[in-house]
């Protein structure tokens, strides 16, 4: 079971990369998937959980960009690149990847916006995705 989390882990911050990578270059999240796993090592990251999550993001991000937008406290626009990947990933996560514990997205983001992010932009990542989750994991 560890080695699944590991794995996920990894993707993870791939994701956190690959979406960072398609909003500089200006192009979809789905166009970037292929050409990201070939230029990377991603031989211990969960590449089936890669590809869903970028599809679903791909797919859904009208819907995830406004469940965001609705909790900041400034225009979706004026986030950090990598802050909109974490929020993305996240919010596509306590959607639509109910196999995930809502604690298990919310620590995930934290630490990523640690690893990625500026220096307090855990502590915003944090609030946006404890928010969300409070709509979108009501069962939990």
């Amino acid at each position: 079971m560890k080695s699944i989390a590991a794995a996920r882990g990894r993707s993870r911050k791939f994701l956190v990369q690959a979406l960072y990578q398609a909003q500089l270059m200006d192009e979809s999240f789905a166009s970037v998937v292929n050409a990201f796993t070939e230029e990377h090592n991603m031989k211990r990251a969960d590449i089936d959980y890669f590809r869903d999550v970028m599809r679903g993001i791909h797919e859904d991000r009208e819907v995830l960009e406004s469940l965001i937008t609705s909790r900041l406290d400034r225009g979706y626009d004026e986030i950090d690149p990598v802050e909109k990947g974490i929020l993305l990933l996240g919010c596509y996560e306590l959607r639509s990847r109910l196999d995930v514990p809502y604690r298990v997205v919310i620590n995930e983001g934290v630490e990523l916006a640690k690893s990625f992010g500026a220096t307090d932009s855990f502590k915003y990542v944090n609030s946006i995705l404890d928010s969300l989750a409070r709509e979108l994991r009501t069962a939990e």
